[in-house]
């Protein structure tokens, strides 16, 4: 497209570079600043401010690997966004994918997400932002990553792309016509026979996105696409990563995150493995910066889901009873070693470690306890029938200490992790004395805290608290009244909270909302915990939740998530 001299409209560069355009063709500031004056991108509201200088050197870099750019033929992961429009099926929805839900996105994903998911960075997407227009690959990327990073539970209410009224909802259908969106443009060209970095990361965001909106079947179908995809580039060999390769570092990070969304996804529903542990850990930084930290919590991560393996996976899916004591104490083992004391991260990382840490002991003890290896007279606390009270008592010393927004961030998955701790203590309440004279906290004090905290996080209190509350009425009848919890007035305040919050004039999109007091107790607790109680629970059908939900695996009477 080319403009002639005297229109209104600026050229692309000098809109990217928010100055003003004299409007010939080419322009007098791409004349002076080298730069190839084009008009092929639609007009646009204005993004945030940046760094002039810094904006004219990722043009030039960017328009001089347009330049360069190498044929279809020998694409390869440098090259991301390599598919052109031309499919009808290609054709956009207009108005779907705004300028401003992509800057929201970004802006988010590198605050909050980051630090446990390493695999982008900024110029990778401000390229992806620049080419979308013409790039199919650019454009889905975009769009998947959107529909991912708005399912997000602290973006507020007050967001321009968040509606307030019913924004579960409304957030749930928005995100679900961006993955249609993706899922169809994606495919109307054949990325798989010539697969980019790119591809990879439009199906693992694809999988989250689904996970998010807890269609389980979809998730892993892209998971495994995405896995599928990353061998084909031969990310599982180690012998592919060259030091010349500029985009071996996200590559490798890519490959253990897969790695371990894998082995996470394969407890909960009972999957196969395909990904093994073939290449080396991601390189860490010497210095403290954020990259650094979220490298070193990833390889922290791939510690703990490395006693994962074909064996783990077999025993866990078919034959329990094939393992040995042993075996099972020398898992537990790996896992108290798997993580030092100091993790030297930040508080979203720790809070993922260290609760993937407890919830894979739980799973290691469920397997003993199918194995009929647990014994009272054991000397391994691990190999006792009371570990998971042990194992709440840390869950719930790491949750009291650290910020809920570094627990919120990680949306549904580790509320699932919470979930099934609180139910094997559920089940182990309902088999050990539990002495009520002492007044020191012991697990009653526990499991009021695993409802509290549930209760805070968003989609906790609307789908978890009340199978909780279920469970504890039909496993431990004469303490149902004692943990009554009011999911209305839970609710409700969290509403007040995000109204109050949207009004305050240090509100943003990207805040989560204010806690309330931690002094609140929970009855017949006596551990601090978060939200307000004030009247009896009226329990919510199970076919009035936002979906199905599925439970990997039950220790004892009724699975309350089938």
């Amino acid at each position: 497209m080319s403009s002639s001299a005297g229109t209104k409209r600026a050229c692309d560069a000098c809109h990217r570079r928010k100055v003003r355009c004299n409007g010939s063709h080419p322009c007098h500031n791409c004349t002076q600043a080298s730069l190839a004056c084009t008009f092929n991108k639609p007009p646009q509201k204005k993004g945030p401010k940046g760094s002039r200088a810094k904006v004219i050197s990722e043009l030039r870099k960017t328009q001089d690997h347009e330049l360069h750019r190498p044929s279809s033929s020998h694409r390869d992961a440098v090259d991301l966004f390599d598919a052109p429009l031309g499919s009808p099926t290609a054709a956009r929805t207009p108005g779907l994918l705004t300028a401003e839900m992509i800057d929201t996105s970004i802006t988010c994903f590198f605050e909050y997400l980051y630090p446990t998911m390493p695999i982008l960075d900024q110029a990778r997407m401000e390229q992806a932002v620049l080419e979308q227009h013409s790039s199919i690959e650019a454009y889905c990327l975009l769009s998947a990553f959107c529909a991912f990073v708005m399912l997000q539970p602290w973006l507020n209410a007050s967001s321009p792309d968040r509606p307030r009224a019913s924004p579960v909802q409304r957030v749930f259908v928005q995100s679900l016509r961006l993955v249609e969106e993706t899922v169809r443009v994606w495919n109307s060209y054949d990325h798989k026979d010539n697969p980019t970095l790119a591809d990879i990361l439009i199906a693992f965001f694809l999988s989250a996105a689904y996970f998010g909106l807890e269609k389980a079947n979809a998730a892993w179908i892209h998971l495994r696409e995405a896995m599928t995809l990353a061998q084909l580039l031969g990310m599982h060999d180690e012998s592919t990563y060259v030091r010349t390769d500029l985009d071996g570092p996200i590559r490798r990070r890519l490959f253990w995150l897969l790695y371990v969304s894998e082995r996470g996804f394969a407890l909960h529903k009972h999957r196969p493995l395909t990904l093994r542990a073939t290449i080396d850990y991601p390189v860490v930084g010497e210095e403290m910066d954020n990259e650094s930290t979220a490298v070193r919590g990833l390889i922290c991560l791939c510690n703990l889901f490395r006693i994962i393996d074909d064996t783990f996976s077999r025993v866990w899916n078919t034959a329990r009873s094939e393992c040995s004591a042993v075996w099972l104490a020398n898992l537990q083992r790996q896992l108290n070693e798997a993580l030092p004391e100091d993790l030297k991260c930040m508080d979203s990382q720790e809070a993922d470690l260290r609760i993937s840490q407890q919830w894979l002991r739980i799973v290691v003890w469920q397997m003993s306890t199918a194995s009929g290896c647990l014994s009272s007279a054991s000397p391994d606390v691990f190999m006792s029938f009371t570990y998971p009270i042990e194992v709440s008592k840390e869950v719930v010393s790491v949750t009291t200490r650290l910020p809920r927004q570094s627990m919120e961030v990680h949306g549904i998955g580790l509320i699932e992790k919470l979930f099934d701790i609180a139910c094997t203590l559920i089940d182990v309440m309902s088999c050990v004395p539990i002495d009520t004279a002492t007044f020191e906290v012991g697990p009653r004090d526990y499991l009021s805290h695993f409802l509290n905290l549930i209760s805070t996080l968003r989609r906790g209190e609307s789908r978890y608290v009340p199978l909780l509350q279920n469970k504890i009425r039909d496993t431990l009848p004469t303490m149902a009244a004692e943990f009554a919890l009011t999911i209305t007035s839970v609710s409700l305040d969290r509403t007040l909270i995000h109204e109050e919050s949207s009004m305050s004039s240090d509100s943003s999109p990207y805040n989560s909302p204010p806690l309330v007091s931690a002094m609140t107790r929970f009855p017949g607790s006596s551990l601090a915990s978060f939200p307000p109680v004030i009247a009896p629970i009226h329990l919510v059908p199970l076919s009035d939740a936002i979906g199905p939900v599925s439970y990997h695996h039950r220790i004892f009477g009724t699975d309350y998530r089938a």
